[in-house]
């Protein structure tokens, strides 16, 4: 194992830092990352004879490559159970074009999932596992059209489910996170909540349930995806934002919750989230024209399903004049509404006859077994409510004749 380590730390000490793009140079320069392997193998008394290899032999170099790094990996003996994350790869380098990004996104999905089943469990001794696990969005993970993609979602990965209710919110462990993550700064013991209803003791509006707790956190739910980064950028924002109005006031009154500046920043925030979910697949044109569909909505927020074709009519003329195509989600009205819905820009919501709305939305809907829920057509829409600042909806525009 040690011969490994010196051969890429030299490697990395000629070339680059292990990054997701130098980790593929490293497969591209296969000739001196098995000429390194093999020359710390020899010092180290791992093999006798010194082998030479050449750019023309490629495929040769990377099984050496390969079976030097399983030679290693046999021979460690753990007694825990550890898990090696790879991150960063739903970050398209813009050098790669998206088709030749998949495409090694897919190799590596396929390569760990064959560890994970075929190597890794021949390791014996020490009592612990070793396991690989991609860290990738959802979207990205049904685009791979990898093979019994059902079974390897639950057999090889750990879906990130932070849902609740608003009955339950107390006890799930997004408020419990929150909450530790406040009062882990605080001087004492304090008991479960008290840390939150301190810097938030008020009530959420337009709440008819009746609750023995302040439930100012609801208010944080409704301006979420249910994710900690986005409780937790609203919390850097609100903190900001009271330095500036109080450098004293030890506690976040709600008036700083509905500050203009404070929904215009997190809107800000949540559609950054979206641009780089759109650059993964496309470039900056792509996005300037996704942004300019909201203009066609005339402000609103909430829209029908005829609102919805006309708004996307209008906008397809416009996006396809003066020779430009239009990228493949917005191709259609169908594929540019699931391209809404996957992106949880829009919800949608059904009526039953005897009971209150179903407000669908997609980060809601989604499990091991429904990866890419799939929207409703001819429904009722509205935009979540943290993007109408972005996006500049929420407020019906009146059309003057000039």
């Amino acid at each position: 194992m040690a011969s490994i380590q010196k051969a890429v730390d030299e490697y990395y000490s000629r070339a680059f830092s292990p990054e997701i793009v130098q980790a593929l140079q490293f497969v591209q320069e296969s000739k001196l990352a098995a000429q390194l392997l093999s020359k710390y193998a020899k010092l180290s008394g791992e093999e006798k004879e010194a082998l030479t290899f050449s750019e023309a032999r490629f495929q040769t170099n990377l099984f050496y490559i390969q079976r030097s790094f399983e030679n290693a990996l046999s021979q460690t003996r753990v007694k825990r159970n550890y898990i090696l994350f790879i991150d960063g790869i739903d970050i398209r380098p813009l050098s790669v074009p998206y088709p030749e990004y998949l495409d090694c996104i897919k190799g590596l999905a396929n390569a760990v999932w064959e560890v994970n089943n075929d190597f890794f469990p021949t390791i014996k001794g020490g009592g612990g596992r070793l396991r690989v696990v991609l860290l990738v969005r959802p979207d990205i993970f049904a685009s791979l059209g990898l093979q019994n993609q059902n079974t390897k979602s639950r057999d090889n990965s750990v879906f990130l489910d932070w849902r609740t209710d608003y009955s339950n919110h107390r006890t799930s462990d997004l408020f419990l996170i929150i909450d530790h993550l406040l009062s882990s700064q605080q001087k004492g013991n304090l008991t479960f909540g008290e840390a939150w209803d301190h810097y938030f003791p008020w009530n959420a509006p337009r709440i008819y349930e009746k609750f023995s707790t302040k439930t100012s956190f609801l208010s944080f739910l409704r301006w979420s995806y249910y994710r900690p980064r986005d409780i937790i950028t609203m919390l850097i924002i609100l903190q900001d934002l009271a330095k500036e109005q109080d450098p004293n006031l030890n506690y976040l009154p709600y008036e700083i919750f509905e500050n203009a500046n404070f929904k215009r920043q997190y809107s800000d925030y949540l559609l950054g989230e979206i641009k780089d979910h759109l650059i993964f697949y496309y470039g900056d044109d792509e996005y300037e024209l996704f942004l300019k569909f909201f203009e066609f909505l005339n402000g609103k927020n909430r829209f029908n399903y005829d609102e919805y074709m006309h708004a996307f009519s209008e906008f397809h003329k416009v996006s396809c004049s003066n020779d430009v195509c239009a990228p493949k989600f917005m191709t259609s009205p169908s594929s540019f509404l699931q391209f809404l819905y996957d992106l949880n820009i829009i919800c949608f919501i059904e009526y039953p006859m005897e009971d209150k709305p179903y407000v669908r939305w997609c980060f809601r809907m989604r499990s091991y077994s429904n990866i890419s829920p799939k929207v409703k057509e001819n429904s009722v829409y509205e935009i979540f409510y943290g993007l109408n600042k972005a996006l500049n909806v929420g407020q019906e525009f009146i059309r003057r004749k000039v």
